[in-house]
């Protein structure tokens, strides 16, 4: 409902407040009006009484009646000369109530003479005096009827109030859509940014970007993006922390385990000349090796946060060529071949570091898998692009994922694709993938290979602004 909202109330305290205004001015315009109209009076009835200075003979009684109606009084005296003359005159009705002089009479007393003039409807018959225009004496007095009076002050009264009516709705309209404008709107922008980072508090590209005219807003807004920002990495960092912790039982088990083979084979090649170790050598360095890189894999994971992409233009055939020509150097033992089926010419908006970790996983789960198997195999990957996405796929020609891998894929330490495999590498390109605005998908997989697809969104709908391609 309009009333309900805050451009409603404003609206309706603005008229109520033009109202007050208009009130507060019409108390003495209505004074100043009912001067206006006795002045009005003594200067017509001035102006009749010069038919009688212009004879020395009495007017007739019909022309004095007619004179004294065109002026509305019931008579006329004049001071002139030190003299005061009575020169017109008519039968008055009933008893003189008030006499008012307005000579010397002050803004307080003007209005509340106006004010009790308004509340007594009962009509009178008072004396008004005042100065004569153009100096035709000393003074010059009239009686005469108030109902005629207040008949106008309250016909003048309305006009003020219909015409502070229009006033105050126009002021107020004009008001409510400058508020409108200017606050309504950039709050509820703010709202639905909150609303839109609350969907997916994980996706970078939904902190809101403060854009605000108004200080008051903008710094509000600069607040929220802080707010958000520290909320994101909050978010990851307990996420990682929660995982980490329910692991470090079953870390330490295989961890254990691994060290404790290297020091069995480190202890007999202190202690023994036997020929033997030479062949116990290599064991020891891939015990030790394998060591090394979980420890490493399971503190990149615990760091404290991903770094926010820094999203660019950039072409996607170097970075791919980068991260296979690396895979294809690790794989310089194992029969692997590697296709690239990437346009030239496809550009797409992403963190190129992060996009090259992402690949650089994936490629390297793929190589993996099939060196696993002992067989031929080959990894492809291919890109192409529609209206809304840029989409990029990894597949090779592994043995596919096993069970267990498929129910927690891109979970870390249960989502491995191989036997002694931490699943962080999936979970980390995952992450980096839905800070992208996009997803990592698992398009297939089985005894012919398994196929990863990274989508990533041209444009998201974020604080009432789209993001284009361009």
């Amino acid at each position: 409902m309009v009333l309900n909202s805050l451009s409603g109330r404003f609206l309706l305290l603005t008229v109520a407040f033009v109202m007050l205004a208009e009130v507060l001015i019409f108390v003495p315009s209505v004074a100043r009006f009912r001067v206006d109209f006795l002045l009005s009076r003594l200067e017509r009835a001035q102006i009749a009484s010069l038919a009688v200075l212009t004879t020395d003979e009495m007017i007739e009684e019909g022309l004095e009646s007619e004179l004294l109606e065109n002026a509305g009084v019931y008579n006329v005296v004049l001071r002139r000369d030190e003299a005061r003359e009575l020169m017109l005159s008519s039968p008055i009705p009933e008893a003189i109530s008030d006499s008012f002089d307005l000579r010397d009479a002050g803004p307080l007393e003007l209005v509340s003479d106006a004010l009790h003039r308004l509340v007594d409807p009962a009509p009178r018959i008072i004396r008004v005096i005042g100065a004569p225009v153009r100096e035709g004496g000393q003074l010059i007095e009239v009686t005469m009827n108030t109902a005629p009076l207040r008949a106008a002050m309250i016909e003048y009264g309305l006009r003020i109030l219909l015409l502070s009516a229009v006033i105050s709705v126009l002021t107020a309209l004009l008001l409510f859509l400058a508020v409108r404008r200017l606050l309504v709107v950039p709050i509820k922008r703010v709202v639905r940014a909150m609303q839109v980072y609350a969907e997916a508090p994980e996706d970078n590209r939904r902190i809101i970007t403060p854009r605000a005219s108004v200080r008051e807003l903008r710094e509000a807004e600069t607040t929220l993006q802080t707010l958000q920002t520290e909320l994101t990495a909050a978010l990851r960092q307990k996420d990682r922390l929660a995982q980490l912790g329910s692991a470090v039982a079953k870390i330490s088990h295989d961890l254990r385990n691994i060290l404790s083979t290297a020091q069995l084979f480190a202890d007999r090649m202190e202690m023994s000349d036997d020929p033997s170790v030479m062949r116990a050598a290599p064991k020891l360095v891939g015990s030790i090796s394998r060591a090394v890189n979980l420890c490493e894999t399971t503190l990149t994971f615990g760091r404290a946060q991903e770094p926010p992409p820094r999203l660019e233009r950039l072409s996607l055939a170097p970075i791919v060529a980068e991260a296979v020509e690396a895979e294809r150097m690790a794989a310089a033992d194992a029969d692997i071949s590697f296709a690239e089926d990437v346009p030239a010419g496809l550009t797409l908006r992403a963190d190129p570091e992060q996009l090259y970790r992402i690949l650089s996983n994936l490629l390297r789960n793929a190589r993996q898998a099939i060196a696993a198997s002992a067989r031929p195999g080959e990894i492809a990957i291919q890109a192409d692009e529609d209206e809304h996405t840029w989409t990029i796929r990894i597949a090779d020609t592994g043995p596919g994922l096993p069970p267990k891998a498929r129910e927690h894929l891109f979970q870390p330490f249960q989502g491995g694709t191989r036997k002694d495999g931490t699943g962080l590498g999936l979970a980390i390109s995952a992450e980096l993938v839905r800070g992208h605005g996009g997803r990592l998908e698992l398009v297939r997989t089985g005894a012919e290979g398994t196929v990863f697809a990274i989508r990533l969104p041209k444009g998201a709908t974020l604080l009432g602004a789209t993001l284009s391609p361009g």
